[in-house]
């Protein structure tokens, strides 16, 4: 009897850094190794970072135009500042869950194989650059002042505009989601090309449609 020797080849695990320098790699760990808990930890916390830092940029100016009275705007205020700083740990898994279970019925419909699972470890790790930018776009504001509601890094911010808009939505960092995303489909979930980059731009866009319903809420410009 011939002795047979097995080689198993370990699959290295994917990278929240290597979703900067390179994310097809890493979409192709995740098809084949998906990690959850370590990187969704390690996305929320930097989420709450950024959170923290946009509340600790509001004054009580910020209220005061919303319609606060003035002596209820401290109370109002820390109360505000505490509730976006717990958001920031709940923003990033209730965003991937909903994507995931999106992505999951589209790809269903598709005939992907790729599961939930995948799905979600691929979503949380296309997070990390939604991360980043939030904490970049509010540490800037906290250093230099402003709304910290619009991105520098954003049509809004480059046009200097004070109202959050539809111009606020046409941001660097969401754009660069939209591509990583569009690749993420096409390597972790094997959607073609033209799926994959067709559901990443309506995402983009519904995300726009979001911001311009709120902005008519509001009554502030739509752009």
């Amino acid at each position: 009897m011939e002795n047979q020797t097995e080689i198993i080849t370990k699959v290295p695990k994917p990278s929240l850094l290597g979703m900067f320098t390179s994310p097809g790699e890493q979409f192709e760990r995740i098809k084949q190794n998906p990690k959850i808990w370590l990187p969704l930890v390690i996305v929320s916390i930097l989420y709450a970072i950024g959170m923290t830092l946009m509340a600790l940029s509001m004054d009580a100016s910020t209220l005061i135009e919303q319609g606060v009275p003035e002596d209820q705007v401290d109370i109002v205020l820390g109360i505000t500042k505490v509730t976006i700083a717990i958001t920031g740990i709940l923003t990033p898994i209730i965003g991937v869950l909903i994507s995931s279970a999106i992505h999951l019925i589209i790809t269903k419909i598709a005939s992907s194989p790729v599961t939930f699972k995948q799905l979600f470890s691929m979503n949380t790790y296309i997070a990390v650059i939604g991360a980043v930018g939030l904490i970049l776009n509010t540490g800037i504001r906290y250093a230099i002042g402003g709304n910290s509601e619009i991105y520098v890094t954003s049509l809004a911010g480059l046009l200097n505009q004070d109202k959050v808009g539809v111009l606020g939505s046409i941001e660097v960092f969401a754009i660069w989601t939209m591509f990583i995303t569009a690749i993420g489909l096409y390597k972790t979930a094997q959607l073609s090309k033209g799926l994959a980059w067709t559901i990443a731009i309506v995402f983009f866009l519904i995300g726009i449609g979001f911001t311009l319903i709120g902005s008519l809420l509001q009554g502030a410009p739509m752009l």
